[in-house]
């Protein structure tokens, strides 16, 4: 199976002010695609060749899990990027948020400082166990919340 870089859920200028075009070029038109090209070099002859991206990030290890689990975070990532996003969330990660947290602005500190205090490449994260709270944390590189079983509602990339 050949992974390709998906679509941008926007136009290339949709975040501006906050997210300029040359930083989506750069960071989504060539950081991006590079991931995607080197996971296709890296799985070519593999049993991941034929594997899905969640296959990949939950199973390969090395290279392949590094540039896979970038491909999957980035595509999370962008997702998690709106033109008309933005305030607080509404309805049940409202409640989810203000249980785990006490209130959105705790969250937004959290996850502040999550980001923050990442030390090189990585993500912040808000995520959720099996059954469990909202939780935020950083991980290091391509590590994902996919690899640990959690499911992640909005990354942050460091």
């Amino acid at each position: 199976m050949k992974h390709e870089l998906r679509s941008l859920p926007y136009d290339l200028d949709a975040l501006e002010p906050h997210v300029s075009r040359e930083t989506l070029e750069f960071h989504y038109g060539k950081h991006h695609r590079t991931y995607v090209t080197k996971l296709n070099e890296l799985i070519k002859g593999t049993p991941f060749e034929q594997a899905s991206l969640e296959e990949i990030v939950r199973r390969a290890d090395g290279a392949v899990f590094n540039n896979g689990a970038q491909v999957s975070n980035h595509d999370f990532y962008w997702d998690s990027l709106s033109p008309s996003g933005g305030g607080e969330p509404k309805g049940e990660v409202a409640r989810g948020i203000a249980s785990a947290f006490g209130s959105f602005g705790d969250f937004r500190e959290k996850f502040s400082k999550a980001a923050e205090g990442q030390f090189g490449s990585g993500w912040a994260w808000l995520a959720r166990g099996a059954g469990g709270p909202l939780e935020v944390f950083s991980t290091p590189n391509a590590d994902t919340p996919l690899r640990w079983g959690k499911v992640a509602l909005l990354t942050c990339d460091v």
